[in-house]
């Protein structure tokens, strides 16, 4: 059996029942944090209060799949994730790759930045268009793909959801809105101006969580704290939302129009 648990977004306490029980039954305990990461809680400190060993896994290693798959073919194992597993479709391959070993699975879900981002702003996740993830440029490489989804999105009225890379660090929202006017410059679509309506989640879930809507002008000058952020293009708003903006992130009045 290889069980899936999502742990939610910031600590142990984000863990559901079911999850808990998983693990407590569970011979082996792998885990991931190159998708996503708890923010309030180291992987040590989430070994020592579950009391059970975890093996932290590298990227290559779950891609791959074998150490939790002949894990997985002996006894129970499970693979712990932040947020929601099947957000990422890295886990939805292993589960795929166990399945074809005659390796039972399931899944333990759990609250994902895909769904608490958006309705910490108050959109509507129906209007939402394909998420696009946002990584850091590299040496004589900057890509621009993740411009062409938001276009896409932007351009049928969708709001966007923009996930923000984790290494080497996690990117700031700062740096997101700076490498997009970059994108801006070579794609010249129009998208991100200085009146560009943005919207700003950091640290969902923890208690000092901070939600922020405004003009990207304004918004770079902004100082959101510590990590984890993610960003939200809105695409054509319905009322409500451009009311839920205004009054709960901070958005300028004017956008009601």
């Amino acid at each position: 059996m290889l069980t899936f648990v999502g742990l939610g977004l910031y600590d142990v306490n984000d863990l559901t029942l079911r999850g808990k029980k998983v693990i407590e039954d569970a011979d082996t305990i792998f885990a991931e944090f190159y998708t996503s990461h708890l923010i309030g809680m180291e992987p040590q400190e989430l070994e020592k209060t579950l009391g059970k060993k975890i093996i932290v896994l590298s990227r290559e290693e779950v891609e791959q799949g074998d150490i939790i798959l002949e894990s997985a073919e002996k006894g129970n194992a499970v693979l712990l994730v932040a947020g929601d597993p099947m957000i990422a479709t890295t886990h939805i391959a292993l589960r795929i790759m166990a399945e074809e070993r005659g390796i039972a699975t399931r899944i333990v879900h759990n609250a994902s930045i895909v769904t608490a981002a958006p309705g910490l702003l108050g959109l509507q996740q129906y209007k939402f268009g394909r998420t696009v993830s946002l990584p850091f440029p590299q040496e004589n490489y900057f890509p621009t793909s993740p411009y062409d989804a938001i276009q896409e999105n932007f351009s049928r009225g969708l709001h966007t959801l923009i996930l923000l890379d984790l290494n080497p660090k996690p990117m700031g929202a700062k740096q997101a809105m700076e490498i997009l006017l970059r994108m801006e410059e070579k794609k010249k679509g129009g998208i991100f101006k200085e009146n560009t309506l943005l919207g700003v989640v950091a640290r969902a879930g923890a208690p000092d969580c901070l939600v922020r809507a405004g003009y990207l002008k304004d918004l770079l000058h902004e100082d959101f704290g510590p990590p984890l952020h993610t960003l939200i293009l809105p695409g054509k708003l319905h009322f409500a939302e451009a009311e839920a903006l205004v009054k709960l992130a901070g958005a300028p009045r004017e956008i009601l129009g």
